[in-house]
């Protein structure tokens, strides 16, 4: 389980620590504080030399463009100076993201260096003068840990990284040890539901999606996936994807089957959260602004279901949110819970800080009941 977590030269963040991190840690905090980046710096720092999570956090923030080199099929590059402290990135640029667990120390660094290549303008002459460096940038991506990794992809002229070139570098991580689930502010993918879904069919997980569902809607009997492909509408001329779709669910007392997109907001969100979270055991689940969609009734529920889980998963929780509902609603949890080393926490992000504020599981009890504003 991390325990700290420091940011130096990462996005917002000049330099940054999170410290007393317990086994759900609430993120809170103004507009463009660096919330959503303490989520990736905590992806990125675990994602054991895959480069697709850093594909899929730039994509999703737009942080790419079309490549207007002249060939037959232009590319998407990835703007990789936005990763660094101010949107800046020259030839000696580095950042790094380090935490310290339970037994060992990670880290993960992402630097510019220049590979040197030495090409002779005269080929017939031995003059010293007819010689030139050449030099190439890439960036290189390291994880240091008890098992050393290193990804070197080059820069293009403009600085960016092409990404047909990350699929040819992407490494195999099958075996994996640590296993990360990011969900956004927009929620899960139709497809990617369905695949985490498929993983825990017939298994004790299955069940603990479908009580989480009721916990929102109490007549819901079962849900089941339908396919990514016949959730796929295809008409003369395009292809539809619904953004709730893929699932249905029968209710107590009726044969019949609904989309569960017509049972609402709240219902997609939990399943999102229920799915994520069973499939991160011994891992880390981080939710941006985990609220969405959910009416405060329903957020004691929503705590309950993840602190429950991630206890007995072995699940480390990191969570976003602006509303004063979602955090107040997490001290009935913590009320509830005797004060540990492996607690709850909400950490209160400042601009121009350096380090969090930390409220422990009584702080936040104490909070709630007089009516203190921690965000």
């Amino acid at each position: 389980m991390l325990k700290t977590l420091k940011i130096k030269n990462f996005r917002c963040f000049q330099t940054f620590e999170l410290q007393q991190l317990g086994r759900l840690n609430l993120i809170v905090g103004t507009n463009n504080s660096g919330k959503t980046s303490i989520l990736e710096a905590i992806q990125l720092l675990n994602s054991k030399s895959d480069l697709e999570p850093l594909r899929e956090i730039m994509i999703g923030r737009g942080e790419y463009f079309v490549s207007d080199e002249q060939s037959v099929r232009r590319e998407l590059e990835l703007d990789v100076r936005h990763l660094f402290y101010r949107h800046e990135m020259d030839r000696d640029s580095r950042l790094s993201i380090s935490g310290s667990y339970n037994s060992n120390e990670k880290k993960m660094t992402i630097s510019v260096g220049r590979a040197e290549r030495q090409i002779d303008l005269f080929e017939d002459s031995d003059d010293l003068e007819g010689f030139e460096y050449l030099q190439k940038l890439f960036l290189l991506f390291e994880w240091l840990d008890q098992d050393n990794e290193s990804i070197k992809v080059p820069l293009s002229s403009k600085m960016s990284l092409s990404l047909e070139y990350l699929r040819r570098v992407r490494r195999d991580i099958k075996n994996q040890d640590v296993r990360t689930q990011f969900i956004t502010a927009s929620s899960l993918s139709t497809e990617r539901m369905i695949n985490l879904f498929d993983k825990i069919v017939l298994t004790p997980e299955e069940e603990l999606v479908t009580e989480a569902l009721k916990n929102i809607e109490p007549d819901i009997r079962r849900i089941a996936s339908i396919g990514s492909e016949e959730y796929r509408y295809t008409g003369p001329g395009y292809r539809y994807t619904g953004l709730h779709s893929g699932f249905l669910v029968k209710l107590v007392n009726s044969d019949q089957r609904i989309p569960i997109g017509s049972m609402g907001d709240g219902i997609w969100r939990i399943l999102g959260l229920a799915l994520a979270i069973v499939n991160a055991q011994n891992g880390f689940l981080l939710v941006d602004e985990i609220d969405t969609g959910l009416h405060f009734t329903a957020m004691s529920s929503m705590w309950k279901l993840i602190w429950e889980t991630a206890k007995r998963l072995n699940v480390q929780v990191f969570a976003t949110t602006h509303n004063s509902d979602c955090w107040t609603s997490l001290a009935a949890i913590a009320s509830a819970e005797s004060p540990s080393e492996e607690g709850i926490t909400i950490q209160r992000v400042e601009k121009g800080k350096q380090h969090s504020t930390v409220f422990t599981e009584r702080q936040v009890v104490i909070a709630a009941e007089r009516g203190i504003e921690v965000r």
